[in-house]
């Protein structure tokens, strides 16, 4: 197996597959009545335990000033988006199913970041991503609506 049918499946597949059971969870969890805080808070010490874990697997505890900055900014942004999502759920009896494909958009801003801002264009197709990009648009307007 290739490298790059190698990263798309542990970098693709499985994550989707992954994140998908943590939208059913996380309703699950505001459902049997969990506060924000208490939600994050326990979702921030399982992540530091399987971090924990993968520094092991990988015998790589790598970090830099940098690094680590990046690390703390995706932490933040990752836990503000998730907060919102549990409110959403717990205090305005949203639906996973409504959210989960309007949140999962986030797509396009990656996309967009990664062709623009680090030039990832050149190694893809702008064109099959645009194309793309347009289908998750119309999908989470369909989901909105449901």
């Amino acid at each position: 197996m290739s490298a790059r049918v190698i990263a798309i499946l542990l970098g693709g597949v499985l994550p989707a597959l992954l994140l998908g059971l943590t939208g059913v969870f996380q309703k699950l969890s505001t459902n049997a009545r969990i506060g924000t805080g208490p939600f994050l808070i326990g979702v921030g010490i399982t992540t530091a335990i399987v971090g924990g874990g993968f520094m092991l697997l990988e015998r790589d505890a790598t970090i830099g000033q940098k690094s680590a900055l990046y690390a703390v900014l995706f932490g933040l942004v990752w836990a503000i988006a998730i907060g919102c999502i549990a409110i959403a759920l717990r205090r305005f009896d949203g639906q996973i199913s409504q959210l989960v494909p309007l949140y999962n958009m986030n797509t396009l801003v990656a996309v967009l970041i990664g062709l623009v801002v680090l030039a990832e264009w050149r190694t893809v197709d702008p064109r099959k991503l645009a194309i793309a990009a347009i289908l998750i648009v119309l999908g989470g307007i369909l989901a909105a609506r449901s």
